[in-house]
């Protein structure tokens, strides 16, 4: 049942929604996501100002990246390999250029819609706006269900298992006992909350993204020569012109889709609850950095696994080396023995962020439905046991499971997003008429939105005297001159 269900999500129903919408998306916002590429570094300076007891907008970045390169970006890309061939990577790319914009518009709606809790923190995502967006209570409580159960519980099984396997396989270390490590380390920041989640993800999350794309631009130098013949390679082969290469056309999009997805999160609806937190002037501020988050997972680290992978030359066609093991070969056959330790350490790095990622979305899940705190601790506790149980397991079927709830948590969010399009393109020309005005922060002003079921705590009309002020302050420049 769970491979019929995975091949009609992911091999029909998925491809056509997560490639279709975000090629709608892209066109009928006029690209967004290139259009304000530029600027995404911009707003990223600012995105380290944040105020006291708030997440900055580059905290809550930070977050995301965490949750977003993960074991997807060492074993993920290295099974779309084997079993899509190097054609899979294109699709990545694909996927993840069009998914920039739908991270885009699913980011800023989740700011948009976002409601602020009694200690002064934001809580929002998916659920949110489709109970405040669209009134339907009932997909919202599916949304969130899919969310806990996905994330909360089957991808943290995942993650504690592909450590675990790594570290045993390169270091012989028995699988309970990272499990006990994991546990231990977890349990510490989960149980301090959203901020010292945060706090974690700024400090881990740059320095263990920028170190291993470091490694790939090591590999890529030490082979410059190659590198051409292997791009040239990755787009023939996603065309199905290299018959040398397994799968063929139809294996290369399905792994590239699947494995994206996986890696990247665009469209899926784990991000946006991320995002929600932050505190932000303008909710498409927002959705313009996340959507940089997407390209810095798949374009930069995606990329960097894929080649050291293709110039390795360690990858065969047909061959059974599979996950972690073919990346740690393939970096061991181009710097020595130490090449394998780097990617267990770099794996346990992204592990570990994205099980603490994992841990907050599912929370975010469940304080959709209760806030009581005794609930909240029998989850972190259940949360804490499967990462000890997925070390030690064969996680075939909880992959098949993941992969399934996977699949329908995308389906909804991409359904909701798409019925709030035009809230969505609203948001964006407001936007874009403030930077056109000259605004370089631009302010929502939450009476302009007044037809809509925001917070007015979360957005409060002071926000309307700060856009005005900016306004004012361009205009008597502009007399001045």
């Amino acid at each position: 049942m769970l491979d019929l269900l995975n091949d009609l999500l992911w091999s029909k129903v998925l491809i056509v929604a997560l490639v279709g919408l975000g090629l709608y998306f892209t066109i009928a916002s006029r690209f967004v996501q290139f259009r304000y590429f530029s600027d995404m570094f911009s707003i990223f300076a600012e995105a380290f100002q944040r105020q006291p007891g708030q997440l900055s907008s580059f905290q809550a970045l930070m977050l995301s990246v965490a949750g977003r390169v993960g074991a997807g970006n060492i074993a993920g890309v290295a099974v779309a390999i084997m079993l899509g061939g190097p054609g899979a990577v294109f699709w990545m790319w694909l996927v993840a250029l069009v998914g920039m914009a739908t991270s885009y518009f699913e980011c800023s709606l989740a700011q948009l819609y976002k409601r602020r809790e009694a200690d002064g923190t934001y809580r929002g995502g998916p659920a949110f706006y489709i109970l405040h967006g669209l009134g339907q209570r009932w997909l919202a409580v599916i949304f969130s269900i899919l969310l806990l159960v996905t994330f909360g519980f089957g991808f943290n099984a995942v993650q504690s298992y592909t450590v675990a396997t790594s570290l045993h396989d390169t270091f012989g270390v028995p699988t309970w006992a990272s499990g006990l490590a994991l546990v231990g380390v977890i349990g510490l920041i989960i149980f301090g909350g959203i901020k010292r989640i945060a706090s974690m993800a700024d400090v881990l999350v740059p320095i263990m993204a920028f170190s291993y794309i470091g490694m790939a631009l090591v590999v890529i130098g030490m082979n410059v020569s190659e590198v051409p013949a292997v791009l040239t390679l990755i787009v023939k082969s996603a065309f199905g012109l290299e018959p040398a290469f397994a799968g063929g056309i139809g294996a290369a999009i399905l792994m590239g889709v699947k494995r994206g997805l996986f890696s990247n999160e665009a469209g899926l609806g784990s991000a946006p609850n991320v995002a929600a937190v932050a505190e932000v002037k303008h909710p498409a501020a927002q959705g313009i950095v996340q959507s940089l988050s997407v390209f810095i997972d798949t374009i930069l680290v995606c990329t960097s696994t894929a080649l050291i992978i293709l110039l390795s030359g360690v990858y065969q066609p047909g061959s059974e080396m599979a996950g972690v093991v073919l990346t740690q070969n393939a970096l061991a056959a181009e710097v020595g023995e130490w090449g394998r330790i780097f990617v267990s350490t770099a794996l346990l790095l992204f592990v570990f962020t994205t099980l603490v990622y994992n841990y907050y979305l599912g929370e975010n899940a469940l304080g959709f439905f209760s806030s009581k705190r005794a609930l909240l601790q029998v989850y972190r506790v259940l949360v804490i046991a499967l990462v000890m149980w997925g070390s030690m397991q064969d996680l075939s079927t909880v992959f098949g499971f993941a992969d399934v709830t996977m699949g329908l948590l995308a389906l909804v969010n991409l359904a909701a997003v798409t019925l709030l399009f035009k809230t969505g393109l609203r948001l964006m020309r407001d936007y874009d008429n403030q930077r056109k005005a000259g605004v370089q922060s631009p302010v929502l002003d939450p009476k302009a939105y007044a037809d809509l079921d925001l917070d007015p705590a979360a957005w409060p009309s002071k926000a309307k005297s700060e856009s005005a002020d900016a306004r004012a302050e361009l205009a008597h420049t502009a007399h001045q001159r």
